[in-house]
């Protein structure tokens, strides 16, 4: 099971987001709620590179699944 980054939204100006981690499965619905406090919260999204070569463009033929162009080739 991945684990998803969430923070509270702030009630009050001023008042800091507190952040908290939670193993989930993908197929559970984001929370909405701390499950201790109760306080609003939202799910934080977390930089990744995403699934390489995964767009209908992406060129193989190149030796690299990202194809041409990027750079690393």
């Amino acid at each position: 099971m991945p684990t998803y980054v969430y923070e509270t939204i702030p009630q009050f100006e001023g008042e800091p987001a507190k952040r908290f981690e939670i193993r989930q499965s993908m197929k559970d619905a984001p929370l909405t709620q701390h499950p201790d406090s109760g306080q609003l919260v939202r799910r934080v999204p977390i930089g990744g590179t995403g699934l390489m070569g995964a767009s209908s463009g992406a060129s193989t033929s190149s030796g690299g699944s990202c194809g041409t162009g990027c750079g690393c080739h």
